[in-house]
């Protein structure tokens, strides 16, 4: 039988808070004066500050954990994926039973991580709630044997460690409800005829009222909206006026519309660049978002404590997935890794938490985050010499691995930069910080592209060359559509060694895939410095250092128009 959304209110649900759920009074909608700067930054103060948070994917498709079929590769998208009808998607949910649901252990093992927040999909493109909703049968309490709520005792549990916590909701898409949006399929359609039915009204009848709901019933610090299909401003006011039921909440910028929240929101990679204003990269500990238990694709716990501090290093927040089981379990290998991190955050978190981006916009050993006076360097690859090169000129009042405060380091001042003399070991082999307390605002050459001009082969009408040279990721160069290959020439004020160079791609669906030739002119024609293969997150690359003054970036893109947002060359330290 089609899983049909109902209209009307269910009088079992209304207006009562789920089991478990602390609340005051009901908020209501007021207009408001617009934000100054001074309140925007109160109300942003601890998420700037908290660094690193927990992201959980939890749903219906955590039953068939993965696999279809013959195939294994599906998770949290696998009903759009594998086209499954909304009958037999419906059918998973009878085996949706997580009696091993733990929400006090899940928010300790957040906090034992060095995480200081908490963002749970309340519901999720299959548009199955995680908790009583009265506008629509398909939830937790009515679909499942479970039937109790699951997002009220998180935020209790949250909230008793002192974490704040959030919920993602999937706004457009909803591949259950008649009328939500299905990727691949135009407004009101879908693979089943159950889908079938009117955008407008699965707006006004499900988003809307759940959004609400969970804005009144739950004392929630974050909204994180995804995937803005078909939205217009003037179907997103609507859900935007929601966000003030609850005063203080920070959103993200995929609501659509024209309404960008407060946080820019890039997937999956570290961007090369980094962000204007307050972002935060959010990623997998495998490959998939939703459990899948044929994915042991896992990234390595040093990985991800790189990761982690070179997204700071950038002025970003790290939002880091679990994806539990059906039964309410963390997989064992999500959870290792969690220790691995919260281990290493005990003893560094002083170089995360309330940091702001480092001065240096490249190091080849590793990265740099700052608070106040004292930089934190971060030495992924540590000096085989015992010297640390630092491309900084400020006088340096303290040095010391923050590991060990008291066993202070020495250095030496060379010209454009300090080195500081380390041990012949390495303390930490994935990240050793090294704490460098300096006088004044940190002096540090500028980016050999600073002054630096742009020509292309051929550009695309506002996608402009002198984009990938403006230290910003927002405007981007790109050719005409119907060109598979250019090239993009870069002319430095005057010949400089280079010794690495990095780009970032355009942040679009699909990725863009492409190839790539870095080549010097040299007075006697082009030469290839560098060659490799992209997979949409940008490259970054140190080479044998040149000196020269003009580069040519070549790109391949199959399935478009190449491009790049930013390019950047760098000095040896």
């Amino acid at each position: 039988m089609p899983l049909i959304a109902s209209t009307a209110v269910t009088p079992a649900f209304k207006n009562v808070p789920p089991e478990g759920v602390t609340v005051g009074s009901t908020p209501t909608i007021t207009e408001s004066e617009p934000e100054t700067p001074a309140q925007h930054d109160a109300r942003m103060n601890w998420w700037r500050k908290a660094k690193f948070g927990m992201f959980i994917h939890w749903g219906i498709y955590s039953v068939p954990a993965g696999k279809y079929g013959n195939e294994t590769n599906y998770a949290e998208w696998i009903m759009n994926q594998a086209k499954i009808s909304v009958a037999e998607y419906r059918g998973f949910a009878k085996q949706f039973n997580p009696v091993k649901y733990n929400p006090i252990a899940w928010s300790q093992i957040a906090k034992d991580a060095g995480m200081r927040y908490i963002i749970i999909t309340a519901k999720h493109h299959d548009g199955f709630a995680l908790y009583p909703s009265a506008a629509s049968v398909w939830n937790v309490a009515e679909a499942t044997p479970y039937k109790k709520d699951l997002l009220g005792p998180l935020v209790n549990a949250a909230k008793a460690d002192d974490l704040k916590i959030g919920f993602y909701y999937s706004q457009s898409q909803d591949w259950n409800n008649p009328g939500g949006a299905k990727s691949g399929f135009n407004e009101g359609e879908g693979w089943d005829a159950a889908q079938k039915g009117d955008y407008d009204d699965y707006l006004k009848n499900i988003a809307a009222p759940q959004i609400r709901e969970l804005l009144t019933r739950y004392s929630i610090d974050i909204l994180w909206w995804d995937t803005p299909m078909f939205m217009d401003e003037k179907r997103a006011a609507p859900l935007a006026a929601l966000i003030r039921l609850r005063p203080g909440l920070i959103t993200n910028n995929r609501l659509g519309g024209g309404f960008n929240g407060d946080t820019s929101t890039p997937e999956q990679f570290v961007p090369i660049s980094g962000y204007k204003g307050d972002w935060e990269t959010c990623m997998t500990m495998n490959d998939c978002w939703g459990y899948n238990a044929y994915d042991q694709n896992w990234k390595s716990s040093a990985d991800l404590i790189r990761k982690l501090a070179a997204v700071c290093s950038k002025g970003g927040n790290f939002l880091l997935n679990v994806g539990p089981t059906a039964e309410g379990e963390f997989p064992p290998a999500s959870i290792e890794r969690l220790r691995d991190i919260g281990r290493w955050m005990r003893a560094n978190g002083d170089s995360i938490y309330g940091t702001s981006a480092g001065p240096f916009t490249y190091l080849s050993w590793g990265v740099a985050t700052r608070k106040g006076n004292i930089i934190y360097l971060h030495v992924f690859d540590w000096p085989k010499g015992g010297q640390l090169h630092v491309p900084l000129q400020n006088k340096v009042k303290s040095v010391n691995l923050l590991c060990t405060p008291h066993a202070k380091l020495s250095l030496t001042y060379e010209p454009n930069r300090l080195v500081i003399h380390v041990p012949s070991l390495a303390p930490d082999a994935v990240d050793t910080v090294v704490a460098l307390e300096i006088e004044g605002e940190p002096v540090v050459l500028s980016l050999p592209t600073v002054d630096a001009t742009a020509t292309a082969s051929a550009s695309m009408s506002g996608n402009e060359p002198a984009n990938v040279l403006d230290g910003t990721v927002e405007k981007v160069w790109r050719a005409p559509a119907e060109f598979k290959s250019a090239w993009l020439e870069v002319r430095l004020a005057k010949p400089t060694t280079i010794g690495a160079f990095g780009f970032d791609e355009p942040d679009v669906w699909p990725r863009m895939t492409q190839q790539f030739t870095l080549e010097i002119s040299d007075g006697n024609g082009w030469h290839k410095i560098a060659e490799g293969n992209t997979i949409g997150h940008g490259f970054r690359q140190i080479i044998t250092p040149v000196t020269t003054q003009t580069f040519r970036l070549t790109i391949k893109y199959g399935q478009g128009s190449p491009g790049i947002a930013e390019f950047q060359l760098y000095r040896p330290e």
